[in-house]
């Protein structure tokens, strides 16, 4: 089974889109099962045996989302740190994927990350997804961008994700892009594919596991090229890699990433 968490808050609108991003994981039906986890916060002053799950409505709305589509969903309460006990609770549990809410600043097209998701994000050993509030994940094959750097290990990390969902193979189609850091100019050199290895390697990777991929090189701006690829594309999920803190168990996110997850307007994972 691919094992999914999805903690939510009280949002009801976020936890929609969190179980709406599960329910169109490929093949779903069959091979997901989501844990829907509530952490009582601290400042509540109670503990897990104190909250009922059924009286968290966003909790509710997500697992009955869920249980609608098929998918297989645990009903989960817990205390402590927030943060700490989604990581706790993912260990525990072997996800493969946390999936976690995004916010929207009031008036502005632009995902305001709350502190909670960026401490799963920084302490998470695994592939994190932060849903989008206007995109809607399409049914059928599934189209994931995957741009990368010239960082052979997390262009190999990102191609694990992406090989590592449900029937890959038959259910998902992978874009592997590179940008060329402001080489759109007129007379700029050729933008060759093949001069990163670590594009290479991601795309044979995939293309090893039977993922067929398509193998995209362009010029400009790194984050706003990636945005139009995946606007172009329709994508229903762009996969970006995180990077490693020096003798830290930390993702350290790169401006490229962060300008990524905060423009966006569809799912952005971020592996470890």
């Amino acid at each position: 089974m691919y094992r999914v968490l999805v903690p939510v808050d009280r949002s009801e609108e976020r936890a929609f889109h969190q179980a709406q991003y599960v329910s169109q994981l490929p093949n779903a039906t069959d091979d997901v099962q989501a844990t829907v986890l509530y952490v009582v916060p601290p400042d509540e002053f109670s503990d897990a045996d104190a909250v009922e799950f059924s009286n968290i409505d966003a909790a509710v709305g997500a697992a009955n989302l869920l249980e609608g589509e098929g998918v297989s969903v645990t009903r989960t309460v817990d205390d402590g740190g927030i943060s700490d006990q989604i990581v706790r609770s993912a260990e525990g549990l072997e996800a493969d994927e946390i999936v976690m809410g995004g916010r929207k600043r009031s008036g502005v097209s632009r995902v305001l990350l709350g502190s909670t998701v960026q401490d799963v994000m920084l302490s998470a050993e695994r592939p994190v997804t932060i849903t989008s509030e206007t995109a809607v994940p399409s049914e059928g094959i599934r189209q994931v961008l995957v741009p990368v750097d010239a960082d052979v290990e997390r262009a190999h990390h990102q191609a694990a994700y992406v090989a590592g969902l449900p029937e890959a193979a038959e259910t998902v189609e992978a874009t592997v892009l590179v940008v060329f850091r402001h080489q759109d100019y007129k007379g700029a050199p050729p933008h060759t594919f093949e001069e990163i290895d670590a594009a290479v390697e991601a795309a044979d990777a995939l293309e090893d596991e039977e993922v067929p991929v398509d193998r995209v090189a362009i010029g400009g701006e790194v984050a706003r090229k990636i945005l139009d690829v995946a606007a172009e594309r329709d994508a229903d999920s762009i996969v970006m890699g995180g990077r490693k803190r020096s003798g830290l168990q930390e993702v350290l996110m790169g401006s490229i990433t962060q300008d990524v997850m905060l423009s966006a307007e569809r799912p952005v994972t971020i592996t470890g």
